[in-house]
């Protein structure tokens, strides 16, 4: 059976954590913050947890694990 590939945006978009839970950065970081509160920036600074459903998806598409 052949090699299964991973998917290339999995590869630049995720992070696995040593629990084996799933990392990402939050989207709405790159332009226009001038419009945002400083609330939601200081919010939106650190990478989150995806959530459980998602996770299994995540793992099907990096069956390897990235490294």
């Amino acid at each position: 059976m052949p090699k299964l590939k991973t998917k290339s945006g999995v590869k630049k978009r995720f992070k696995f954590t040593a629990n084996g839970k799933v990392k990402h950065g939050v989207a709405g970081k790159r332009h226009r913050l001038i419009s945002h509160n400083a609330k939601y920036i200081r919010q939106h600074r650190r990478t989150d947890v995806v959530s459980s459903t998602e996770n299994r998806t995540i793992k099907a598409w990096a069956p390897y694990g990235l490294n």
